[in-house]
């Protein structure tokens, strides 16, 4: 008997307690609802967004030279140091003139040599015209003393050329930058000797102002550049030494410059286009050979509505921002998502200018759920 109830005991309690269980489930959801959240929010606002493609780069000198000497001889002075800007028109080699010089004077000697003959058959022909009228010379005689004479002209004339190439290879043995730029290292320094049109340069010449800076983009981004590149004269491009941030130097200044080149074909093996800008470079902050961030704008969007991009949720159903009330509650508002620029998510449905919405904090919130702003971030711009 005492069995009996014992267990009719037992079974009366686990009633209650399952009995008891939904209610308790509501009351801690209740509380979770009335929990207070810590958040982060910002502020949606309107604002103009540029169109923009990024890309990696690497810069180019506008032009580069790789001097060598014209003709052969020993170096007896160099007028640069390594490294040095050097301008138009300045002396970098100076080659042992002297062999070029006495062929020079060999080549002018001859020419005078061989003017006068030229005249003496000149004299001949004019007096051989009147001895011929006056049948005291042959025909045949005078006709020899013309050809005589056209073959000296024709001899000084050679003799003229010969002094003109003489005296330009005298030319070359004084070496000159045929740009500004900025020089590299010496190869060749005085005592050495050196061929005409070796294979080996004397010093590259680097121009770097201006500068390209060469990049390649998709080809999916190839119909919207050919597009606004017509609609304006020149696009604009800006690069950044891709320095770290946490350097001494920090992060450097982009530098302005323009879209100046776009490849006749896209590349098949990597599915790319190349494009190069043109930079002024005055203050040489790019640097040939390195690597840099390019951004090419190609359009402005006018009044755009922005969010942080951190705002922006992936649920089942899509994206979504919590937006919080004017009572501190947060509302789950579907978005529609543009592109992004930046820190900054172009939305085109979904919220309004002005709203608040969460940027850090989202994991514990719910629809409904009540929220402590614990700092504000500021408005997009």
């Amino acid at each position: 008997m005492s069995r009996i109830s014992n267990g009719f005991f037992l079974l009366a309690l686990l009633g209650a307690a399952v009995s008891a269980a939904p209610g308790c489930a509501k009351k801690d959801a209740r509380a979770a609802v009335k929990e207070t959240v810590p958040v982060t929010v910002g502020t949606a606002a309107r604002q103009d967004v540029p169109l923009e493609v990024r890309a990696i780069g690497h810069v180019e000198p506008y032009s580069m030279v790789a001097l060598k000497a014209r003709v052969g001889g020993e170096v007896t002075s160099v007028g640069f140091k390594d490294g040095q800007n050097v301008r138009k028109g300045d002396v970098l080699f100076q080659i042992d003139p002297r062999p070029y010089q006495a062929t020079l004077a060999q080549a002018r000697a001859q020419l005078e040599r061989d003017r006068a003959v030229a005249k003496n058959f000149e004299v001949d022909s004019r007096r051989y015209a009147d001895l011929v009228q006056k049948d005291y010379v042959t025909k045949e005689q005078y006709d020899g003393t013309l050809s005589n004479a056209a073959a000296a002209l024709a001899t000084v004339k050679a003799d003229e050329a010969a002094v003109e190439n003489a005296r330009l290879q005298l030319s070359y043995c004084t070496v000159t930058a045929p740009i500004s730029a900025r020089a590299g290292s010496v190869l060749v320094y005085p005592g050495n000797q050196v061929k005409g049109n070796d294979d080996k340069p004397l010093v590259v010449l680097n121009q770097v102002k201006p500068v390209y800076v060469t990049f390649s983009v998709p080809e999916s981004s190839l119909a919207a550049i050919r597009q606004h590149a017509r609609s304006v004269d020149k696009l604009k491009v800006t690069a950044a030494p891709s320095s770290d941030p946490g350097s001494p130097g920090g992060a450097q200044t982009p530098q302005a410059g323009e879209l100046t080149f776009l490849d006749n074909a896209v590349d098949m093996t990597t599915g790319t286009i190349v494009l190069k800008a043109t930079f002024p470079n005055e203050n040489e902050a790019l640097w040939p050979g390195e690597y840099v961030d390019v951004l090419l704008t190609l359009a402005t969007e006018s009044g755009a509505i922005v969010v942080p991009t951190q705002a922006v949720q992936n649920g089942q159903s899509g994206q979504f921002v919590y937006v919080v009330r004017n009572d501190l509650t947060v509302e789950s508002r579907p978005v529609k998502v543009g592109r992004t620029h930046g820190t900054l998510t172009v939305v085109s449905a979904g919220v309004e200018p002005g709203e608040r919405i969460v940027t850090d904090g989202q994991l514990r919130l719910a629809p409904g759920s009540k929220v402590e702003i614990k700092r504000t971030e500021g408005k997009a711009s």
